[in-house]
């Protein structure tokens, strides 16, 4: 069962999408048409051509090549920051639900706190205060981005301590992590992954508005967000520019979202977005 329900996971329309979009973005070395960088005024601002697939920016820089290397920081840092907070955000959550008591109702209020302020003002405070950089916007959204998830986890380890396995368990003696590998991680693991995978696309597009706003990757790095922002002075000669990072970054955030919905219905769950409402109001 569990490798027929991998199989349906890993063969769905939006698992082949993204593959196809991590394959050409690692290769983007081998198979970019121009250097990303390369300036040439003369090609300044084109449309798709032959020469020119996606067209040039205003500085005459291949579209397409800026695209595909762009994809290569924008999917990075979105994938370290959602396993940065997938991490901290299960060990929070599971050491919450476990110890209880003051540490649990600490837990909740640190958390309420976080979750009640946005992500992008806390991220710019702490890159206003650190600078730009890669490990800046790793670090200003992982400061906040594990709070869903912890959220999510106590909640979940909560339920999975109460039912009767666990008291079953206690009564013959089963230590703590016994209790925690075969009971409560098997129960928690289904929702964290689904809402993993939507926490990438939302991180994703939190990261991209950064760089749009100045504040994220510096050059000569590109992402797709810093493509969006230099585009947007010429949208009107050349919409190429806006289109192209535009519909990468909508086509990964939807993909991802339809795969961590695909994960869920596949373990008999909810969707994922009522598993994350149900488990704040459970919180």
């Amino acid at each position: 069962m569990a490798r027929s329900a991998t199989s349906r996971i890993l063969l769905s329309a939006p698992a082949f999408i993204l593959l196809a979009i991590v394959i050409v973005t690692i290769a983007a070395p081998w198979i970019s048409p121009y250097d990303p960088d390369a300036q040439s005024l003369a090609d300044r601002l084109q449309g798709p051509s032959a020469l020119h697939l996606l067209g040039t920016d205003a500085l005459g820089r291949d579209t397409l090549s800026r695209l595909l290397h762009g994809g290569q920081f924008s999917l990075s840092v979105a994938l370290i920051t959602t396993l940065f907070s997938l991490l901290v955000g299960t060990v929070l959550g599971l050491i919450s639900a476990l110890r209880g008591g003051w540490l649990d109702e600490i837990f909740l209020r640190v958390n309420d706190l976080l979750l009640a302020l946005p992500e992008i003002v806390i991220a710019l405070l702490i890159i206003a205060v650190m600078g730009p950089g890669f490990l800046t916007m790793v670090l200003s959204v992982g400061v906040v981005a594990w709070t869903p998830t912890a959220r999510l986890v106590r909640s979940m380890a909560a339920q999975a301590l109460s039912t009767h396995h666990v008291e079953a368990s206690k009564h013959v003696g089963a230590s703590r992590w016994f209790i925690l590998r075969h009971h409560v991680l098997p129960f928690v693991a289904g929702p964290v992954l689904a809402q993993a995978a939507l926490r990438f696309g939302l991180l994703l597009v939190l990261l991209g508005s950064l760089s749009y706003l100045g504040i994220g990757v510096q050059p000569p790095q590109s992402d797709w967000g810093s493509m969006l922002s230099d585009a947007q002075p010429h949208a009107i000669r050349s919409p190429w520019g806006l289109i192209a990072p535009g519909a990468a970054i909508f086509l990964v955030s939807f993909c991802v979202t339809l795969l961590g919905n695909r994960i869920t219905h596949v373990l008999g769950g909810e969707d994922v977005l009522d598993t994350e409402t149900k488990a704040e109001s459970h919180g």
